[in-house]
């Protein structure tokens, strides 16, 4: 989660915050990248105090759990790809989402893979998942609670134009909804020239608190699971909320500087 906070393209939230808010890809690299890096360096130290010199477990994996093979030449087309569609999101006037299909596109092209082996291998029942969140905000937006909700918290003095009120918010929400919901909800309140930033790296950083306050932490939870390693509630508590902890306290402090 740390390290998907510092570009726009890290994960979900902040593809829905780049879009929505038109924001720069280079100037939000500039925002996040120095609390992303601090915040990886911070949990790095954080492991290590945890894990303590236990590093090792023996673990029996299950059938499946071996990493394929490198292809060389593979490897490379991807990596090149990625270059180039970065580059493209840095410098080109181009729409992003169109540059990102090209990218895709180039990388369905092969002689040698089949089209639809490389898309076996998406994960259809997350992308379901998306897609039903964007369906069920879609309908709270349509009824009218979402704009009553934030009414009733500009009522009760919470001002969400404000970037310490909105990065507060943010974390909370996140811990209760998961942190895409959360931002579907509150990009409407979104008006501060740093709420783009404010929104992407307090969702994202807020997710390693609890194992629902991202689907990230899910996602990794299940796969370790399908390989016979269990990672529970308290166990990732354990590194989580240290974690969450000191990389918000050092975002909060560079948006104030940066602000």
């Amino acid at each position: 989660n740390i390290g998907s906070a510092a570009t726009l393209i890290g994960n979900p939230q902040n593809i829905l915050v780049g879009q929505a808010l038109r924001l720069s890809f280079g100037r939000y690299l500039l925002d996040a990248a120095v609390p992303a890096v601090a915040g990886l360096a911070a949990a790095w130290w954080i492991v290590r105090a945890r894990v303590a010199g236990r590093w090792e477990r023996t673990t029996e994996l299950r059938a499946g759990a071996g990493a394929p093979p490198l292809h060389a030449w593979r490897t490379t087309k991807g990596l090149l790809v990625l270059g180039a569609v970065t580059v493209l999101f840095l410098l080109a006037p181009w729409p992003r989402e169109m540059v990102a299909l090209g990218g895709a596109a180039l990388l369905l092209t092969s002689r040698h893979v089949r089209s639809r082996r490389m898309l076996g291998l998406v994960d259809w029942q997350m992308l379901v998942l998306f897609c039903a969140l964007f369906v069920v905000h879609g309908a709270l937006a349509a009824s009218g609670l979402e704009r009553q909700a934030l009414d009733a918290l500009a009522g009760q003095g919470v001002d969400l134009s404000r970037p310490a009120w909105l990065f507060g918010v943010t974390v909370l929400l996140s811990n209760v909804v998961s942190n895409v919901p959360a931002v579907m909800l509150l990009l409407p309140a979104a008006s501060h020239p740093l709420a783009g930033p404010v929104l992407a790296l307090a969702s994202t950083l807020a997710g390693n608190l609890v194992v629902v306050g991202s689907i990230a932490n899910m996602i990794v939870i299940d796969q370790a699971a399908r390989m016979g390693v269990h990672v529970g509630w308290r166990e990732h508590a354990r590194v989580g909320v240290p974690t969450t902890l000191a990389t918000l306290a050092i975002a909060a402090l560079w948006l104030w500087l940066v602000g």
